[in-house]
């Protein structure tokens, strides 16, 4: 059972923490151990990836091509990333888990892609002639391998970092991360092939049509597993646990499919998908990434009421912390009376009660775990630090 607002009062409301002993040192220094094992093997494991990618794209392209295609492709990115980061401004993500999303889209994801959709052009190439093949994989084939590969890693997410998974919101940025990170490295193969075979034309055509006009279009599609595995986090039945994110999936493969039958059919038939389907399409997009991080403030406010009604908040503080220019002045107003130490009390602040309140949401869907509590217990702690460190008391 969750703890309610009351109860979390009434449990270990001075925050005392027992001193440490020796085994609680023993089992700290295996954990740290086993965090440098996971960090090394992950370093290698990625570093191996890269070198696969880049000799594939530099053996097709050429070196000089395969670097000018890494510096352009780097422009989207300058776009599509703080899209997402803006997105999760309420309850950031660790930037850990940002940084693992996006190389996993860029390079395993990428892999993955390169592996099974070469095999699948082989099969058909054995059938029909190259360009049909090359045309069905583009349809079939690669919107089903790139939407798995990508979708993938939010599933590996909310189901080894559930602490970390509050609903729609993180599922629709560790999906747009990782498409991010897919997208970049096509974009750098794309625009490499582009110059070695047509010179600043290709390089200029390919450029506009896909760092420019369609930035957004991998995103788009993998939010689609991330909304679905976003609802699933915070259903309590296990039929929406099951069908919400493969319903997402759906949806994304057949919006790439859509996209990618539209660009091999080129002409005027690109020129109206773009028009009529994509340009709305992202309208609706931005629409809903705005709509979903008001209702991310709404929710915090909605599930901290609980906790201001036990005294752990004050209505201002609630007030605040569910709207992001308030929260805003009130950076501004601890960095003045507090210099920098201050204005990270009041970020850590921010983020301690953002993250309570989801859990409390997860918890009053019966979808938080085993944890909850403890979890619950340790939040209103850092809630009441950093408040102390902010204000220089404790209310």
């Amino acid at each position: 059972m969750s703890m309610s607002g009351e109860q979390a009062v009434g449990a270990n409301t001075s925050g005392s923490r027992h001193p440490g002993t020796h085994g609680h040192g023993v089992h700290h220094g295996r954990a740290l151990l086993r965090r440098w094992v996971l960090v090394g093997v992950a370093t290698a494991g990625f570093g191996v990836a890269a070198l696969t990618v880049a000799v594939a794209i530099g053996a097709a392209a050429g070196v000089s091509a395969t670097l000018l295609g890494l510096v352009v492709a780097i422009i989207p990115l300058g776009i599509v990333v703080p899209t997402f980061m803006w997105l999760d401004r309420f309850e950031s993500e660790p930037t850990r888990y940002l940084v693992l999303a996006f190389l996993w889209g860029a390079l395993i994801a990428v892999l993955i892609a390169m592996g099974l959709n070469t095999a699948g052009q082989l099969v058909l190439w054995g059938t029909i002639p190259a360009d049909e093949s090359l045309a069905l994989t583009a349809v079939f084939v690669a919107p089903v391998v790139e939407e798995a590969a990508k979708g993938l890693l939010v599933l590996l997410v909310w189901r080894f970092a559930k602490r970390e998974f509050d609903g729609i919101t993180d599922g629709m940025v560790y999906a747009g991360v990782t498409a991010a990170g897919f997208a970049f490295t096509e974009n750098i193969q794309y625009l490499a092939l582009a110059w070695a075979e047509h010179g600043q034309d290709g390089l200029t055509a390919t450029f506009v049509g896909r760092c420019l006009l369609s930035p957004f279009a991998h995103p788009m599609f993998t939010i689609c597993i991330g909304i679905g595995i976003g609802i699933a986090a915070t259903s309590r039945r296990g039929v929406v646990r099951v069908l919400a994110p493969l319903l997402g999936f759906v949806i994304a493969v057949l919006a790439h499919a859509t996209w990618n039958l539209a660009a091999v059919s080129g002409g005027e038939g690109l020129i109206a998908v773009y028009l009529l389907v994509q340009v709305p399409l992202f309208l609706a997009f931005l629409g809903f990434v705005v709509w979903v991080r008001r209702r991310e403030g709404r929710l915090i406010g909605q599930f901290l009421h609980p906790y201001a009604d036990a005294g752990w908040f004050s209505p201002a503080e609630v007030s605040m912390l569910s709207s992001m220019p308030r929260r805003r002045e009130a950076r501004q107003w601890a960095r003045t009376n507090g210099g920098r130490a201050g204005l990270r009390a009041m970020a850590d602040f921010q983020d301690a009660a953002s993250e309570l309140a989801l859990l409390r949401r997860r918890m009053h869907h019966s979808a938080a775990d085993a944890r909850a509590v403890t979890e619950e217990r340790e939040l209103l702690d850092a809630v009441v630090e950093h408040r102390h460190d902010f204000a220089g008391q404790v209310p």
